[in-house]
């Protein structure tokens, strides 16, 4: 079927004024906050499932790619639409459709931006716990598409456990309900499988959330460090002795400066590294825990931990963590945000081996990151201007992913496989392995539309990548 066929139908679908399709229109959608670009044929903008179960047929049945889009926030490629086709712009379904505070649930459209939500529910003493740094912007069907944690999931955990159910396209247009507002439903948990699956198996229009009640009591503490390792080994003293804060954060001495300097936070200039830990719950048991968090500072050589006083002082903390990434901006043309995971007792030698790469590589790397959970972000700093550099980050990220792998982690913690991972994930699973998740892709997603070349590599990857050794590592 010729483009211009295409674009008739879909603008019968949906309207005119909601398909893009010239070039100057498709250039801000071809990338997302990644290093990957690719430019669509069109952009649609759906108002309602039907329209997006009519868009999805069409693509199917003239074998044109369909990719979903939030708000293009995403770090992996997973809205990068790499063989062109059809983007699927969900701002238009940015609906809270209902709030039901006996059940503690909510139904939201796809393009809801996370942080709506919490405000939308704050009045009634509710949140929605996952909170990506990029919570202002970014939205709650891409958060379902990455599986997206944020610094608050520690306790709570992530996106897959925030989600009782959902309202899914097929790739053949149909329109599925899955799961409702109980926590359990009989079957298998279809719910969880499309959840992280990267708009590869289906494309989700309606989503039902768990809210979770507002603390009765906060209290966070800024603990400060004169040695990087400290601060790590501090992380491992805090989980191990049974304390489990709602988030607990690290920065290196690098990053904190670049944030206070631009977010004036009150960090301290001087320090290697610091922890920003959160405790919540009943306000005794908080009090309880603040003396044994403060205790296993100091048995790890913490020179100071300091407490928020007040809720603004609270805020500013938070403010500067969840704008580190963009306090990079002012000192770097760019910069390439990892996403690995590994033990958290490896804190310590993981950051000492991101420091050898940066000085292989001549690259600035810092480390801003979910301490508690071993989720690192480091941030390459590099110019997309020159393409040695841009390479050059790219195969440090490489390297960086391959040691998390190489000391019992995995390749992503949030963020998602998409494009940029997709030739790594030989690394941790097997040829056997990869069948099954080609299998169940097919099964539900036979001809391959949805959001191509994304998530699983193709067989002859598979025989080329192998994890490489490092000294000193016992796998």
């Amino acid at each position: 079927m010729r483009l211009s066929a295409i674009r008739a139908k879909l603008t019968a679908i949906c309207g005119s004024r909601a398909v893009l399709h010239s070039k100057e229109d498709l250039l801000l959608y071809e990338y997302d906050a990644g290093l990957a670009r690719a430019r669509p044929d069109f952009v649609v903008f759906p108002s309602t499932t039907e329209q997006v179960a009519a868009v999805v047929a069409l693509a199917s049945e003239s074998g044109l790619p369909v990719v979903a889009r939030g708000a293009g926030t995403g770090l992996s490629g997973g809205a990068i639409p790499r063989s062109g086709g059809i983007v699927l712009a969900f701002a238009r379904m940015n609906r809270i459709l209902e709030v039901d505070v006996a059940n503690q649930r909510a139904v939201v459209q796809p393009g809801v931006v996370n942080l709506e939500l919490s405000e939308h529910v704050r009045p009634l003493g509710f949140y929605f716990a996952p909170d990506p740094s990029s919570q202002k912007a970014c939205t709650i069907g891409g958060n379902v598409a990455e599986n997206s944690g944020g610094p608050h999931t520690l306790a709570s955990g992530v996106t897959v456990n925030h989600v009782t159910g959902l309202e899914v396209v097929l790739a053949d247009g149909r329109i599925v309900e899955l799961g409702g507002k109980s926590s359990e439903a009989a079957g298998y948990d279809l719910t969880g499988f499309f959840v992280g699956s990267e708009g590869t198996l289906g494309i989700t229009t309606k989503i039902m959330v768990k809210l979770t009640r507002v603390p009765e009591h906060v209290s966070t503490l800024l603990a400060i460090y004169n040695d990087v390792r400290d601060a790590g080994n501090t992380v491992v003293e805090i989980t191990s002795a049974g304390i489990t804060p709602a988030a607990l954060e690290m920065m290196d001495g690098w990053t904190l400066r670049a944030v206070e300097a631009a977010a004036h936070a009150g960090y301290p200039q001087d320090a290697a590294a610091v922890l920003l830990i959160e405790l919540e719950g009943l306000r005794e048991t908080v009090d309880e825990q603040v003396l044994a968090v403060e205790a296993a500072c100091a048995r790890q050589n913490a020179r100071e931990v300091r407490i928020a006083q007040n809720d603004a002082e609270r805020q500013r903390l938070w403010y500067g963590r969840k704008n580190a990434f963009a306090a990079i901006g002012r000192i770097s043309p760019s910069y390439y945000t990892q996403d690995g995971v590994i033990p958290r007792t490896r804190i310590p030698q993981t950051l000492e081996h991101i420091q050898q790469v940066a000085a292989r590589y001549s690259l600035t790397i810092g480390n801003v990151f979910h301490a508690g959970d071993g989720n690192l972000h480091p941030l390459i700093l590099f110019d997309d201007r020159s393409p040695a550099e841009t390479e050059k980050s790219i195969q440090a990220g490489k390297e960086i992913l391959q040691y998390c792998i190489s000391v019992g982690g995995s390749l992503t913690g949030e963020h998602g496989v998409g494009i940029e991972k997709r030739d790594l994930m030989p690394m941790l699973f097997s040829d056997e392995e990869l069948q099954v998740m080609r299998r169940l892709r097919e099964a539900l997603n036979p001809r391959g539309t949805l959001n191509p070349e994304k998530l699983i590599p193709g067989a002859r990857t598979c025989m080329e990548i192998r994890t490489p050794q490092f000294p000193g590592v016992v796998s």
